[in-house]
């Protein structure tokens, strides 16, 4: 009887030892609820020696059974070296690409404003020759840069035959002011092309908004909003120190004449106006 229970138990052992890690642990209860049934089969003998080491051998292969369900359960526990463990809410969001249509409203920058005039402070030309220098400084007035027409006659290169053209103003504007943000604009024809209003509008306002004037090398004649003639056959200087209706309609520093000092002109009579000539913005 004794060798057939220690048989058992063995076969029992062997068997659990090739079942899968998760049935460890029910195959170990399993194991001690038979052979405690053992024990009490014997019980009912009068073979002492067969119950206590059938008790032995019991209690001998206990410890055993819990260690492998010990090591099983590790097992089980413990994550496969080859599966990839599920993100985390948390980290799915912050791997998460962002949207380009938010970026870009992000990135956009502000639209311009409607209207905008600078404070400036207008002075009349000295003298007949001079309206380059003049019309410099009263741009540099509106972007709080104090000189005078005097000081701006050599960065121009100006003489009594005038200022040659609008690179010029560029320069000088540009020697005053830090960046050098002013550029040249040429309009070579005698009428400026629909291109080239849409580039003097764009241009007024980038520069308004950002605070500076713009000067205009004009000839000819030109009508301003309130019917007002205003005519130099041998080209003149002139600011622009705002806008309005975003830009179609321009306001100008006109240094010729102290009583008429500013005054409102589409944009598309100043492009037209500048034609074979040119602009600093």
């Amino acid at each position: 009887m004794e060798e057939h229970v220690k048989h058992h138990l063995k076969r029992q052992l062997r068997r659990l030892a090739t079942e899968r890690p998760y049935q460890i642990v029910a195959g170990s209860a399993a194991a001690l609820v038979l052979a405690g049934g053992a024990s009490a089969a014997l019980a009912g003998t009068n073979d002492a020696p067969v119950r206590q080491e059938t008790t032995a051998a019991v209690a001998e292969l206990a410890p055993r059974l819990g260690d492998v369900a010990t090591r099983s359960e590790a097992r089980v526990a413990a994550p496969s070296p080859t599966a990839s463990p599920s993100a985390s809410p948390s980290a799915r969001a912050s791997s998460a690409k962002p949207d380009p249509d938010v970026t870009k409203t992000a990135k956009a920058k502000p639209k311009p404003p409607s209207t905008k005039v600078l404070d400036y402070n207008y002075e009349a030309q000295t003298a007949y020759w001079n309206c380059g220098p003049a019309a410099v400084r009263n741009a540099l007035s509106a972007s709080g840069v104090e000189t005078t027409q005097d000081a701006m006659v050599a960065p121009l290169n100006a003489g009594e035959n005038g200022t040659n053209s609008a690179e010029d103003t560029t320069r000088g504007l540009n020697q005053m002011v830090k960046g050098n943000p002013y550029r040249t604009h040429m309009i070579p024809g005698q009428a400026a092309t629909p291109a080239q209003m849409d580039q003097l509008q764009a241009d007024v306002v980038k520069a308004i908004t950002d605070g500076r004037g713009v000067v205009v090398n004009i000839a000819g004649s030109a009508t301003d909003t309130n019917g007002g003639w205003h005519s130099f056959p041998g080209g003149h200087y002139i600011a622009v120190v705002g806008y309005k209706d975003d830009g179609r309609t321009v306001r100008i520093a006109d240094s010729a004449n102290p009583a008429l000092p500013e005054y409102w002109i589409t944009t598309i009579d100043l492009a037209n106006w500048a034609g074979t000539r040119g602009y600093s913005a």
